[in-house]
């Protein structure tokens, strides 16, 4: 998703522009920019409130321990990075010399970051209301799956047993990786008969294949009607 695709959220054009403004862009040279780090605070507060109040809601039975592990399974790197990375956040960050070269656009550290910042944007210029608009619409892959997304959960596994019962069989294929050699980002996609379903950034390869296989394994709990979506 562009900057201006982003603008049918942020319809104010400073603050957008702040909130897709990396510290190492506003820092560099001379430039006198506001970069991201204040609305990312705000956007965290905000997005705590209403993950917690989502929750709540739908969640009746859960005591404040769960409510507590669900709310961390979801406001948290991993998933905000993947939520950025269907918005293609990346492609619409300002980011300095340096932090493009190290392949900063698919740091997942960064692009919850932005993710955070983008909520605090929302927040200042639509209120409560529109920034919980925004954050159930691109974390509804993670809220309706709360449950599932417990750390350590083996979604490869997950993913095989599925398609085994289906006939098919899921590969993984390394399509790039950024960023130095002390801090690479790996993007992985998954397939499925040689057709592309998902694709996920992680820190290492095994994470990256874990979250294409957990992205798929939502895909098709939306459609399990439909087997065809996956038939080799």
């Amino acid at each position: 998703m562009t900057a201006d695709k982003l603008g049918q959220w942020v319809h104010n054009p400073d603050l957008l522009r702040q909130a897709l403004t990396h510290s190492s862009f506003a820092n560099e040279g001379m430039r006198k920019e506001v970069h991201n780090e204040r609305l990312e605070f705000l956007g965290d507060s905000v997005l705590q409130v209403v993950v917690s109040e989502w929750l709540y809601q739908h969640n009746s039975q859960w005591t404040e321990g769960q409510l507590s592990q669900g709310r961390a399974a979801i406001v948290c790197e991993e998933t905000l990075a993947e939520a950025a990375l269907g918005l293609e956040v990346g492609q619409a960050l300002r980011l300095g010399r340096g932090e493009e070269r190290s392949g900063g656009r698919a740091k997942p550290s960064l692009l919850a970051d932005a993710m955070e910042a983008l909520i605090g944007a929302i927040y200042l210029d639509s209120g409560i209301d529109g920034a919980r608009r925004f954050i159930l619409e691109v974390l509804d892959f993670a809220l309706t799956t709360v449950e599932g997304r417990e750390t350590g959960r083996d979604h490869k596994t997950a993913l095989n047993e599925l398609l085994r019962r289906r006939g098919a069989e899921a590969a993984y294929h390394l399509v790039g990786a950024y960023g130095p050699d002390h801090a690479k980002s790996f993007e992985v996609e998954v397939t499925v008969g040689g057709t592309p379903m998902a694709r996920a950034v992680g820190r290492s390869k095994k994470e990256a294949e874990q979250q294409a296989a957990r992205q798929l394994l939502k895909q098709l709990s939306d459609v399990a009607a439909s087997p065809a979506k996956v038939d080799t």
